[in-house]
């Protein structure tokens, strides 16, 4: 005798069930992938202090490099993804597919003619442009050199914008987020085999650029045979005329300026660094503790915004309010379970952290130091950068990028008061003016988003965050207490400084999920559920 027949969800329900299912997924890939190439970069950058430290002729690599980074900021990569992705996503959307390839070739060829433009005059004006931070003679004919090396990633990261914005638009998040792996592996491959090779540190560093720039080529190059398995394909077009096309680059511009904005504040702590500071010593040791304030954060924080970003767009293209909404507030308080741990547990071991990691070759134990407090301060606003991610792209699936936009030149001027205030305090003083920008940043954000939208699910936020704070702060005190007892035995060589934070930060890990499960904080349960159906698929059942 047949059985009862089995109570089905409405159809509406189990397609939005399904939609958060597959957003999980996409979220959790991603991040795995990111995770990846960030560790891989961290490993990029321990080789890099290995054999320059943080002390001498590599603070003019790290300002040579951050001009070239900033104008990637402000005309191509996330960018220029930020303004393709609702525009590209809209026309598929409507069904108008041919059309969205059109304008996606249009976009790809007139951006590509246009930085090449401007990767040659940056390049024919290099003295010009490095000539404010104040090196001299050698030393300033070094950030000349180096910076024409750096420039044309520029142009190769704008055509890389458009090619991840396309494999975005179609949730395909992984092959993007791997392309980082082989930048870092293309750079650690030079610095390896190039390095011993050169005879002085002006060369060791023109390897390091030229790593670098060969690593951008395999970037660009690596997602290209994923395009051939979508339902189009890039073609020589130079269709300005068509509103889309127009469209992308007005949006652009708004996008390009409050991004690069953000990027701008780094240049202008690099200048208090080199000129205010120590120029031998501020702008490595920052940029040190900034590469890995950078792994939670590009774990986690860009991992949620980017994947939750398309889905954002065709909310916002329907008018889909309560589903904007619900996705907004899901990446806002997915950033703070994983963000708020990360900060307060890496600041309480951003020493020992920094030892492990760098404390080798010409990086010493004074460099630890340094660079130890300068994370520290940096982590104080990890979590307000995520949520910062989050809301920007809530904004440009809106199409309303300029309010990100004034919101980051009001932080310009706010990140210019705050290091002329705060470079007194020493080095560490500038990443925390960046700390205070950030969540100024985040509250402004908030705050404007909230009032366009007449809502924003503000009360499951800050009851979530009001439970997820104590839960990191007891976590953090594990941490360092497990650290604490296991340092003194085991001594700071190498090998048991790895087991006593390695263990602090298990205990940790530990403590947080722990007391996340007792106190109910429904962010885990969305993290336990996705590894319970991974689990089940991995059993045999089909995914």
């Amino acid at each position: 005798m047949a059985g009862p027949e089995p109570v089905e969800e409405p159809a509406g329900e189990e397609t939005a069930s399904a939609h958060h299912r597959r957003l999980a997924r996409s979220t959790a890939v991603f991040a795995l992938a990111t995770g990846g190439s960030r560790v891989l970069g961290l490993v990029r950058e321990i080789v890099v202090r290995r054999y320059f430290g943080v002390e001498g002729s590599i603070n003019v690599f790290t300002v040579a490099f951050q001009v070239p980074n900033l104008i990637r900021a402000l005309v191509a990569d996330a960018a220029l993804s930020s303004a393709f992705v609702p525009v590209f996503s809209e026309l598929l959307e409507k069904g108008q597919r041919a059309r969205a390839w059109r304008v996606a070739s249009s976009v790809f060829f007139l951006l590509l003619l246009a930085l090449t433009a401007l990767t040659a005059l940056f390049v024919l004006l290099a003295p010009w442009v490095m000539r404010p931070f104040g090196y001299e003679d050698d030393q300033q004919d070094l950030a000349v050199g180096l910076s024409r090396v750096l420039f044309p990633i520029v142009a190769l990261l704008g055509a890389s914008g458009v090619i991840v914005g396309i494999l975005n638009s179609y949730e395909r998040f992984t092959v993007p987020a791997l392309t980082p792996i082989f930048w870092n592996l293309a750079i650690i491959a030079a610095l390896v085999v190039g390095v011993p090779q050169a005879g002085s540190d002006t060369s060791k560093l023109y390897v390091y650029a030229g790593g670098v720039l060969a690593g951008t080529v395999i970037q660009v190059l690596l997602p290209v045979p994923w395009l051939a398995r979508l339902d189009g394909s890039l073609r020589v077009a130079l269709d300005w005329r068509d509103p889309a096309v127009r469209r992308v680059f007005v949006l652009m511009l708004p996008v390009a300026l409050g991004l690069g904005l953000i990027n701008f504040n780094l240049v202008v702590d690099t200048f208090f660094a080199a000129r205010f500071l120590d120029p031998q010593l501020a702008p490595s040791a920052i940029d040190a503790a900034f590469r890995i304030y950078m792994l939670p954060q590009g774990i986690f924080s860009v991992a949620i915004a980017t994947v939750l970003f398309p889905s954002l767009s065709r909310l916002a293209a329907r008018g889909d309010s309560d589903g904007f909404l619900e996705t907004v507030s899901l990446g806002v308080r997915q950033i703070g379970f994983m963000l708020v741990p990360a900060s307060a547990i890496g600041a309480a071991l951003s020493i020992p952290i920094v030892r492990v990691l760098y404390e080798r070759g010409a990086f010493g134990a004074e460099e630890t130091t340094v660079v130890g407090h300068a994370l520290a301060a940096f982590l104080i606003g990890l979590t307000f950068n995520g949520m910062m991610l989050m809301l920007n792209r809530a904004f440009f699936s809106l199409q309303a990028p300029w309010v990100p936009t004034w919101v980051a030149l009001g932080n310009l001027f706010v990140n210019a008061g705050l290091d002329f205030a705060f470079y007194r305090l020493g080095i560490w003083g500038l990443p925390l003016a960046t700390a205070v920008v950030n969540i100024v940043a985040s509250v402004a954000l908030f705050a404007i988003l909230r009032r366009r939208l007449g809502r924003l699910d503000s009360r499951a936020i800050a009851g979530s965050y009001a439970r997820i704070v104590p839960v990191a702060a007891a976590a953090a005190g594990v941490a360092w207490g497990v650290y604490a007892a296991l340092d003194g035995p085991l001594g700071r060589a190498f090998g048991p400084q790895v087991v006593a934070v390695g263990a602090a930060v298990a205990a940790a890990a530990l403590a947080y999920l722990v007391l996340a499960r007792l106190l109910g904080i429904r962010e885990l349960g969305a993290l336990l559920s996705l590894v319970g159906r991974s689990g089940t698929r991995s059993g045999g059942h089909p995914a």
